[in-house]
């Protein structure tokens, strides 16, 4: 193989990889932002979730864009988006605000993890379309960290109402255009 062969082929190979490390970027991100939520550090586990979510936007169109969607991404995207959305925001306000309610906080942020998840196995199972189905975990991660960094503006019962409530929007039959 000749240099110019051997630059070619590490060329075609980081390409391919491309759209996968961004995804990875975003595993990465919620991966801290839960670590910080347990060390107490909840603003910046909400940053972090926000920055997940401009990485999440990314990879997918880095996809498109180069020609390199494949079935692997697709199922690390999920997996990742379960993490950065679904684990991250739900420990971010179990651990925030609904620590003092024992098992019941815990099944709240349970439910919202079961529910994102329930949400991305539908999505990975059905054909591409212009429209979501439910709301985007990605979207419902970010409303979480939101309602949470919104918290001393809002009541504990609106922020338990919006956790739920999103929980049930994911899993809803409401048809969301993407974007």
């Amino acid at each position: 193989m000749s240099f110019l062969q051997a630059i070619d082929y590490t060329f075609k190979k980081a390409k391919a990889q491309t759209a996968n490390l961004l995804t990875l970027s975003n595993l990465v991100l919620g991966g801290f932002a839960a670590l910080y939520t347990t060390t107490g550090e909840f603003s910046l586990a909400a940053l972090l979730i926000f920055i997940a979510a401009f990485m999440d936007r990314f990879d997918g169109i880095a996809a498109r864009k180069l020609g390199i969607e494949s079935e692997l991404g697709r199922q690390l995207d999920s997996m990742s988006d379960l993490v950065s959305f679904g684990v991250a925001p739900a420990l971010l306000i179990y651990h925030g605000l609904l620590l003092d309610f024992g098992v019941s906080g815990m099944m709240l942020a349970i439910f919202y993890i079961g529910c994102g998840a329930y949400r991305l196995a539908r999505f990975n199972c059905k054909e591409p379309s212009s429209f979501f189905e439910g709301l985007p975990i990605t979207a419902a991660g970010c409303l979480m960290a939101l309602s949470f960094l919104a918290s001393p503006l809002i009541s504990l019962s609106w922020n338990i109402t919006i956790v739920f409530l999103l929980s049930i929007l994911m899993i809803s039959p409401l048809k969301v255009k993407k974007m």
